[in-house]
């Protein structure tokens, strides 16, 4: 019955949502598509021949710095890109000094820029990842690692990369599932972090302990699933998307490889909610860490970006699948630069541009805002978000966070109502309670004494009554 409804909930926003349009939608509290107004709107495609340096063949990643600088990774020609923040070229580059020769990448396939302007570079087809100054001058190499945590037989196949501020760096290679592979400054292996839980089918587990072994030897076994793409954040934190349809495909991982993600909204962080059974859930294939805990993720799948804040609440999605501006073809890399959001199709070989709306930067500041604890103007963006978007139910619940911190729990606990946040709103009223206790302490207790004096009072008088009448009678 469960599934049943899933399918026509499912049907129903494709009906909604599938015909080419970019309007956008959210989701309630209880799951529903409900229409929003656009958070971004396409402004401009970029593509090589607008640059005239010949068109991108395959493009696989991208990456844009803090002074937003993009680095386009143009698999298919074997270089990158730099851009300017108006995305004029700056440069090309498709080959470094290595030992005196000149040396070159081969069908690369991911691309990190660090602070101060150092390259890595996923050279794939020669196994290996380049680590290049600002000036395109070569640091080092990270090829096959040697190592007891490794098989005899591993091959080094990296695909994305991710350098920390200790220039520690973490590599996503393939049939790895063993989670990230860490290397030291100096490139020497350390450690794998952040591995994914095996995924187990319960009767089909159940099964396996009944088969012959040549049945088992058939039967695919119980693994843990491939991460699809990383990111970090000013703190060194890795975020990662994976392939586990069944879990969390979006993790938030610490030094020790364990999953802090928040995942407090009204459902986790997962892309799309309701699907056609024959696509299936959202296939997460980037994500891009913004300000103020907020990040994007690219479902590949539809082309659609899921933005979420730090507690794990949509706040806005936009894109599709389709020929018209603001939709892709097959879209695989986002990154975010001020205002603006980038998204990189492969097969199309062009950047989309898209620029926030004034619903947009509202909802933003308002995010901001309550990261960095400005309660007033949290409240006053929230509100205003919400005016925009009456379906804006998070709106309601960042109302009730920012009184909630300006010890107004009363107001508090009502917007918490209104966004069918409970925990909230049993926090908000729990405080008022106790609030309401404290400054009628002195009225409550005298009325209790004053209870307890009367009540204590009609016993004697009782009590009095009762032994004149014993007395009179005898």
């Amino acid at each position: 019955m469960g599934l049943a409804c899933l399918l026509c909930l499912g049907n129903a926003a494709a009906t909604a949502f599938a015909d080419g349009q970019t309007d956008a939608y959210n989701y309630s509290y209880w799951g529903e598509a409900v229409r929003s107004p656009a958070a971004y709107e396409a402004t401009r495609i970029v593509t090589g021949t607008e640059l005239k340096i010949g068109t991108f063949k395959e493009p696989n990643d991208m990456h844009v710095t803090a002074d937003e600088r993009v680095y386009v990774l143009d698999s298919g020609n074997s270089r990158i890109v730099e851009l300017d923040r108006e995305l004029k070229l700056i440069r090309v580059i498709d080959s470094f000094d290595h030992d005196g020769q000149k040396d070159y990448f081969k069908n690369p396939q991911g691309l990190y820029v660090s602070d101060n302007g150092q390259l890595l570079v996923v050279d794939s087809e020669h196994q290996r990842v380049v680590h290049l100054d600002e000036q395109g001058q070569l640091i080092k190499i990270v090829e096959q690692p040697q190592s007891d945590l490794l098989k005899a037989d591993f091959q080094f196949k990296p695909l994305r990369v991710v350098m920390d501020k200790g220039e520690r760096i973490y590599v996503m290679a393939e049939g790895v599932f063993d989670g990230f592979m860490e290397f030291n400054s100096d490139g020497s292996f350390a450690s794998f972090i952040g591995a994914n839980r095996v995924s187990v089918d319960p009767v089909e587990y159940l099964w396996k302990r009944f088969a012959t072994r040549q049945q088992r030897s058939q039967m695919v076994m119980f693994t843990p699933t491939e991460f699809t793409n990383m990111d970090i954040d000013e703190e060194g934190f890795i975020y990662a998307t994976s392939g586990d349809l069944k879990g969390l495909p979006i993790k938030k991982l610490n030094a020790q490889g364990a999953d802090i993600l928040r995942r407090e909204g009204y459902y986790p962080p997962q892309g799309d909610l309701l699907y056609i059974n024959e696509k299936g859930p959202s296939r997460l294939v980037d994500v891009d860490v913004g300000d103020s805990d907020m990040y994007s993720v690219l479902d590949a799948k539809m082309g659609r970006v899921f933005t979420y804040n730090g507690d794990g609440y949509l706040l806005h999605m936009f894109g599709g699948i389709g020929n018209r501006l603001g939709q892709f073809n097959t879209p695989v890399s986002l990154e975010r630069a001020g205002d603006r959001m980038l998204v990189l199709d492969k097969a199309l070989g062009e950047i989309t541009v898209f620029q926030t709306t004034e619903y947009g930067r509202t909802l933003h500041e308002a995010v901001r805002s309550y990261f960095n604890g400005d309660e007033d103007g949290s409240a006053a963006s929230f509100a205003k978000a919400a005016d925009m978007n009456a379906n804006l139910e998070y709106a309601y619940a960042g109302i009730g966070k920012a009184l909630l911190r300006q010890k107004d729990y009363a107001q508090s606990a009502q917007y918490f109502k209104r966004s069918m946040e409970r925990e909230g709103y049993s926090k908000a009223f729990l405080l008022f309670r106790k609030e309401l206790l404290r400054e009628h302490f002195s009225w409550i207790m005298s009325g209790l004494f004053l209870i307890v004096a009367v009540l204590v009072t009609v016993t004697i008088v009782r009590r009095q009554r009762r032994g004149t009448t014993n007395a009179g009678i005898k």
